[in-house]
């Protein structure tokens, strides 16, 4: 099996991501407003609670974008409503040649939007669906981590091969597991508009983020009129906080991924056949073992110290290593491997413990 894992950062990449990130900050905040939890209510002049216009303001600087707007509903929130800002309903939208992730299929089919698909790892499928079926499409939904196993797309080049023969229709790109971990997310290659969860980048649950062209992000902000829809001051204060240190911890993350991998591709772990690093949908490792044993190895692994199921995959409740079932798109492409593979997540461990508890579990396994 070959895997096309996305970029991570390195450590110095991401410290400059997060200088950039608290430059903004100095210029959206004054110091007392920052050392402040954060404000509730509907402001005369704003209709908003006033931290939040400051965070929404660093997030767009952090990001390069004209605007951003917090709201409900964590990444699946944003996305939706990046969608019923861009597109009417009952429109078609343009996707990748791959499952819908579930909950952004639950949004096309409430707005009663229909979808065509193109091969987005093929530009001559992309240019060939989009002077053929052009004329119908008034979106596009790009997902930047991988949807396939075998997935190899750069966004930035998907989004400008669409340009090419459909310059002026919307792209929205769903950034969840790539924002803070990659160079640049959607908005900053093109797109009009990004979204990601910032649960995702260790913020508080049920808070997500559209950036991007300042009349759209402009639009989704007037959908949220009423008091109950904004996200309120403390929250707000809660996902810039997130934001900060996502990017280093990611970092550490991704490149934990890769030596873990290495090592147990040189034999470290006995009865491990192969490991791969891929975006399942955040970056994980993939253990191969060489029998059907994943089903016996996730059953004990809480009991070894591994966490036993997600929370957000990335969020900040999360530090104990992940141990889980292969991902759905996984066991579509191939229904014997997640007998035999498992996902290793590693939070915030590092590579000595997820090799360690790796061990214990295939002694416990297969005997010392």
């Amino acid at each position: 099996m070959r895997t096309y894992p996305l970029y991570s950062r390195t450590i110095e990449e991401a410290r400059d991501l997060q200088f950039k990130i608290v430059d903004a900050a100095t210029r959206c905040f004054t110091g007392d407003e920052a050392l402040d939890l954060g404000d509730l209510g509907v402001h005369g002049g704003t209709n908003r609670p006033l931290q939040t216009v400051r965070v929404e303001r660093v997030f767009a600087k952090a990001f390069d974008a004209d605007d951003a707007v917090l709201v409900r509903g964590a990444g699946t929130g944003a996305l939706r409503w990046a969608l019923a800002g861009t597109v009417a309903p009952g429109s078609t939208v343009l996707v990748h040649k791959a499952p819908v992730y579930p909950t952004t299929k639950v949004t096309l089919d409430t707005m009663g939007c229909k979808t065509v698909a193109a091969e987005f790892n093929s530009d001559d499928e992309i240019r060939a669906i989009c002077r053929t079926k052009g004329t119908e499409v008034s979106g596009v939904l790009i997902q930047h981590s991988r949807q396939k196993p075998d997935d190899h797309y750069e966004l930035g080049h998907v989004i400008n091969v669409i340009r090419e023969v459909l310059p002026g229709v919307l792209i929205v790109t769903d950034d969840n597991y790539a924002a803070t971990k990659v160079m640049a997310i959607g908005n900053q290659v093109g797109a009009d508009l990004s979204t990601f969860s910032c649960f995702k980048v260790l913020g508080p649950e049920g808070v997500g983020v559209v950036l991007g062209r300042s009349d759209l992000v402009e639009r989704i902000r007037e959908m949220q009129y009423s008091g109950g829809s904004q996200v309120q001051g403390h929250e707000a204060m809660a996902a810039l906080r997130g934001l900060v240190y996502a990017p280093v911890a990611f970092a550490i993350t991704g490149a934990t991924c890769h030596q873990i991998a290495e090592r147990l591709c040189t034999g470290e772990v006995p009865h491990v056949d192969s490991a791969y690093v891929a975006n399942a949908e955040s970056k994980a490792v993939i253990v191969e073992f060489d029998d059907d044993v994943a089903s016996k190895i996730l059953e004990l692994a809480p009991s070894h110290g591994a966490a036993p199921h997600p929370v957000g995959c990335e969020s900040r409740y999360e530090f104990l290593p992940l141990f889980y079932r292969i991902s759905a798109t996984f066991r579509e492409k191939d229904p014997t491997w997640q007998r035999r593979m498992v996902r290793i997540n590693v939070m915030r461990s590092g590579p000595d413990t997820v090799i360690r508890i790796l061990r214990d579990l295939v002694e416990a396994v297969y005997g010392a």
